[in-house]
């Protein structure tokens, strides 16, 4: 399951303080986690309508861009990215957070559909693909009948917190065999932990 090495890492979420550790900025806080790990720092690049950087992991050139567009409409940031920086579809990590998945559970995707994740499906129209890869970060789901929105919306308790930051730091380890597009081997490690 090789696919081409990845050139771009979105982190999907909303900015601004008053979102800032909520569960749907589950992207926003593994982006800024892996740019600790690489020594990079995101700026403002008026380019994607967002911020990002240029880092170097496995080798490989990585453009990483956390959208300032709010989640509904961060296909516009990834289509801009990928017009300026000239990268391909399927050269994109989407990390975004994930209903589906309890809180500490990270998977890998090769394509697929949004899952009911608007900043998956604003980039599925704008960009006219699903073929993209995807971290799907566990969040949890607040169950049947809930306010799933309000639930997105709000910060984690202590302990979702901790199996999120927990999953981040599976996923990091993993980064390098992501980025040079070894997906069988990444969700190997991944999926079985």
């Amino acid at each position: 399951m090789n696919q081409s090495p990845i050139k771009l890492i979105v982190g999907l979420g909303n900015p601004g303080e008053q979102y800032q550790k909520t569960r749907h900025n589950a992207g926003f806080l593994f982006l800024d986690t892996l740019c600790r790990q690489v020594g990079a720092s995101l700026k403002t690049d008026k380019n994607c309508q967002g911020r990002s950087a240029k880092t170097v992991i496995a080798g490989h050139e990585v453009r990483l861009l956390a959208p300032d567009t709010y989640m509904n409409l961060s296909g516009q940031s990834v289509v801009a990215a990928c017009r300026y920086y000239k990268i391909d579809s399927s050269q994109i990590l989407v990390a975004h957070d994930e209903l589906d998945l309890d809180a500490g559970v990270v998977r890998l995707k090769l394509e697929g559909g949004h899952g009911g994740n608007n900043g998956l499906r604003d980039i599925i129209q704008k960009t006219g693909t699903r073929n993209f890869a995807r971290l799907r970060l566990g969040i949890g789901h607040p169950g049947p009948g809930r306010d799933v929105s309000g639930y997105v919306l709000k910060k984690p308790n202590k302990a979702d917190a901790q199996l999120i930051a927990k999953a981040i730091d599976q996923s990091l380890r993993v980064i390098d065999l992501i980025v040079e597009g070894d997906f069988a081997a990444a969700m190997n490690e991944l999926h079985t932990t």
